[in-house]
């Protein structure tokens, strides 16, 4: 709290400003202002780099090719440069417009409309791939470089904005949100991506590493007008959204909204946040808990003796030999740690129950409630919650000895928690046959129990084989996953492929009526040279123009030939029409034999066309017996199930249901119901650029379903699949336990 002699402007660490008044937003207004002003000529320096890059890039390039790709870009940067600045700047004001009203930044569509007049077809999933690694590497890198002045603006803002939770991804000038506007800016530009990946790193280099002014500008103005003035610049090292980083890392130090413990506090702050809990606590249990029992109270060394001898009689059995505990079991013995602690005190005392007051009795609860939620996260598999739930007293040791614990996000015992829980998000029994993480959980849980007295670096070496082997499952599943998109997306090219042959073949005939022999050849061995060609050397090169021509033609060869001229225009046509087919056969695996035979039957059917030979009947009725490569020629593979649901006149569901499919993001983790009650847990790990179809794996990289946005809405909406929480376990538990805290003392 501010004391009476600081300036009456200076704002308390656990005020909070209302984002409606005019204070805010004039603090708004000129934040938005130094924005505008410090990025517009970030980003004018960065234009005038990029035609130089890219001139000495194309003197310097090794083909003629690549100099004109060059070449080419840089004309259209010099082009678009004033609405790719204009869109880049747009985006971010509209960032911090939405901040100002309290909406959320929303996420940039990675299946949204894109300019695809230069870029083959086959390449889309691979340049997203591309640009989305770039954009990754760099905010990345920035985000851990401008770390600490990053962390005072979003606690700055978090504050001018009614104390809303702020972060480095959702920050409108943070370094996430400007390449995402700077990325929406881009798809103005038609640049190859070989162009495209050196504007990125331009962008890097002048924009982004030229905002640590625009943050100190930030930082100065706001503390000149008395919000947070004495903040240190001590950090958050990751944040709550991310998958849990573990093993020992710097303490991240300041003081959020009291009592919400979501971010990261410095130890003084924690001590304050600690005291807030108490008063929690103590509204909680009453006037009567707050008399002091007589006799002297336990001492820690005390509460940790009875804490070992307990964790003593603590065993986990073999998966092998015996089943685990039950969770009603397991839920038993959370609610009575305390009874039996207390009574394990007064038994070494000699006394009937042992009594404890003040922080030590808060820290067991609190530790208390912190399991209780392990046992109701619906996040982890009912398995994992047993698991977990065993590891009570340890942490209550941990408490006991460093209730830095709770505050700390950096803490070595919270990010192994963390790390723990994160890992079991995506645990199935069907996802881990061989038992490998089951086991590894299960190891740490119980060297934990038999190995951890008061020395709490073994929650670091923990945290660290935990990672290694995280990191050697990762890379294995990794390479599963590849396959299955890169099997999934070769699929989807094919069908796509096959739709546009057919098109193509269909609308040339109109419904014309042609021989069977013709429209055989035309329907079956040339449709597969279609889809060969397209896939090959795509929609727009001479190969597929040439395959279309050869339609027409072919089509036109059977047309009635009356009188001399029509003749003439035939034979014109034939050697033509032989070259091409040889030539296409030949490339979709045709046996020499097939083809000669084919040819044959042509020639005769041509002969008559001329009235060189009688009309043949079996040309005229069907009944020629075709080459076996004709009659064979697989047939489109049928819809998936779930597409019929794109099709449906009257939706099952609302439109609600539709946007928390659009919104998904890859790689967030998502729970699949069957009708029989078992569950499967799955990762978005790829989303069609061609379909817009989802792909969902398991945590091997195997494929678990592949659906629709229709199938998943509807998926939403009737129960069947639901999204699992991506925020920390600690977080949540911590806000949480608040919650209720407050719920309970608002109530008694």
């Amino acid at each position: 709290m501010t004391n009476a002699s600081e300036p009456s402007n200076v704002v308390d660490l656990s005020q909070r400003l209302d984002p409606r008044s005019d204070r805010v937003g004039a603090l708004l207004v000129s934040v938005r202002g130094l924005a505008t002003k410090r990025l517009h000529a970030l980003a004018s320096n960065m234009f005038e780099n990029i035609d130089d890059a890219l001139f000495d890039l194309a003197e310097k390039a090794e083909n003629n090719a690549a100099q004109t790709q060059f070449f080419d870009g840089m004309r259209e940067v010099r082009k678009k440069r004033a609405i790719v600045e204009r869109t880049f700047l747009g985006q971010v004001a509209r960032d911090l417009a939405d901040f100002s009203a309290g909406r959320a930044r929303a996420p940039e569509a990675e299946t949204g409309a894109r300019p695809l007049a230069n870029i083959e077809l086959s390449l889309v999933g691979e340049n997203e791939l591309e640009e989305s690694l770039a954009i990754t590497s760099m905010v990345g890198k920035n985000e851990q470089r401008l770390a600490r002045a990053l962390f005072a603006v979003n606690q700055r803002l978090s504050v001018i904005c009614g104390g809303a939770r702020m972060d480095d991804a959702t920050n409108p000038v943070g370094p996430a949100s400007l390449a995402s506007a700077f990325r929406q800016a881009m798809r103005e530009l038609l640049v190859e991506v070989k162009v495209k990946l050196i504007i990125y790193k331009l962008f890097d280099r002048y924009v982004l590493a030229g905002v640590d002014e625009l943050y100190d500008d930030i930082n100065n103005e706001l503390a000149a007008a008395g919000v947070l003035p004495q903040l240190r610049h001590e950090i958050s090292t990751r944040r709550s959204d991310a998958p849990a980083p573990i093993g020992p890392v710097a303490p991240g130090a300041s003081a959020p909204t009291a009592p919400s413990p979501s971010a990261p506090v410095t130890d003084a702050a924690a001590a304050e946040f600690m005291q807030s809990l108490h008063t929690l606590f103590s509204a909680r249990r009453g006037p009567a808990a707050a008399t002091a029992p007589p006799g002297p109270l336990p001492s820690a060394a005390e509460l940790l003796g009875a804490l070992t001898l307990l964790q003593s009689q603590i065993a986990l059995p073999s998966v092998a030999t015996a089943p685990l505990a039950s969770p009603a079991d397991v839920t038993r013995d959370v609610a009575q740690l305390k009874a039996q602690l207390l009574a394990q005190i007064g038994q070494l005392r000699g006394q009937q129950t042992a009594h404890v007051t003040g922080i030590d009795e808060d820290t067991i609860d609190l530790v208390g409630m912190l399991f209780e939620f392990i046992l109701e996260d619906h996040n982890l598999p009912a398995e994992m919650q047993v698991l977990l739930a065993r590891l009570q007293i340890p942490y209550l040791k941990v408490a006991l000895l460093d209730r830095r614990m709770f505050a700390h996000g950096s803490h070595p015992a919270r990010q192994l928690l963390d790390a723990l829980a994160d890992a079991a998000k995506g645990w199935s029994a069907d996802a881990d046959r061989d038992g490998r993480l089951f086991d590894k959980v299960k190891s740490i849980v119980e060297r934990l129990l038999h190995d951890f007295d008061d020395d709490v670096g073994i929650f670091d070496r923990l945290a660290v084989e935990l990672q290694e082997f995280l990191d050697v499952s990762r890379k294995r599943a990794e390479l599963a996953e590849q396959r299955v998109a890169e099997s999934t997306r070769g699929r989807e090219k094919l069908e796509q492929a096959r739709r546009r042959a057919a098109q193509e073949i269909v609308g040339r005939i109109d419904g014309a009526s042609l021989p069977p022999l013709i429209h055989g050849v035309l329907t079956r061995a040339w449709a597969n040279y279609v889809v060969l060609t397209l896939l090959r050397q795509g929609d727009d090169s001479h190969e597929f123009r040439e395959s279309l021509r050869f339609i027409d033609e072919f089509i036109a060869s059977a047309r009635p030939t009356h009188d001399v001229e029509s003749r003439r225009a035939l034979r014109t046509l034939l050697p033509g029409i032989e070259r091409s087919l040889r030539r296409g056969l030949a490339s979709v695996a045709f046996q020499e034999a097939d083809t000669e035979q084919l040819l044959a039957q042509l020639l005769a059917y041509y002969r008559s066309q001329l009235g060189e030979s009688p009309v043949a009947p079996d040309v005229v009725t069907g009944d020629l017996p075709l080459p076996q490569a004709i009659q064979a020629i697989e047939e489109p593979a049928p819809p998936e199930p779930d597409d019929e649901l794109e099709n449906l006149a009257d939706e099952a569901f609302d439109e609600a249901f539709l946007a928390m499919v659009r919104e998904l993001k890859v790689g967030q983790w998502l729970e699949f119901l069957a009708d029989d009650g078992t569950s499967e847990r799955a990762k978005l790990s790829w989303v069609s650029p061609i379909s817009g179809r989802y792909l969902f794996v398991n945590r091997r990289g195997l494929k678990v379903a592949d659906h629709s946005q229709a199938a998943l809405a509807q998926a939403f909406a009737q129960g069947n699949a639901r999204v699992l929480d991506s925020a920390l376990l600690f977080d949540r538990a911590m806000d949480a336990i608040v919650g209720k805290l407050r719920t309970d003392t608002s109530t008694g």
